[in-house]
């Protein structure tokens, strides 16, 4: 009986693993950095979230409508070039446990690692959000 739970099981985490990749890919990947979609940022991330990073012994935060509002005014920009914005990604990690997830997703640009982010998730009654991100910024 055991087996057979832990197949059921597997085939569940499977499934959200895949609606986790499939939410990160649409409002993270390509809404804040490939396509600059903050209509797509703004449906795939919860309205309490935030950027947290640290400020001395403070923590700082960033939250989405900030965000979301500042990646629609660069997409506005004259200097905007869609063709130039191609951002590499690479899901590290993905940890899906019943309603909730973790993302470890490497970002690159021109071939060179900018940005190790890690991501936070719960499922909602509509669905997976995107709730927290940390970060580390390569030089």
């Amino acid at each position: 009986m055991a087996i057979l739970s832990f197949s059921i099981k597997g085939v569940y985490e499977s499934k959200a693993e895949a609606e986790v990749k499939a939410l990160i890919l649409k409002a993270y990947i390509n809404g804040a950095f490939n396509g600059l979609d903050p209509d797509a940022m703004r449906m795939g991330f919860h309205s309490d979230f935030a950027i947290f990073s640290a400020d001395g012994e403070a923590i700082s935060k960033y939250p989405i409508k900030t965000w979301a509002d500042g990646v629609e005014k660069r997409k506005m920009t004259s200097e905007f070039d869609a063709s130039k914005n191609k951002w590499e990604h690479k899901f590290a990690i993905v940890d899906v446990t019943g309603g909730s997830a973790s993302a470890k997703i490497e970002l690159f640009k021109d071939g060179k690692q900018v940005y190790t982010d890690y991501l936070s998730l719960l499922k909602f009654d509509s669905g997976w959000k995107i709730v927290a991100k940390v970060y580390h910024k390569h030089e």
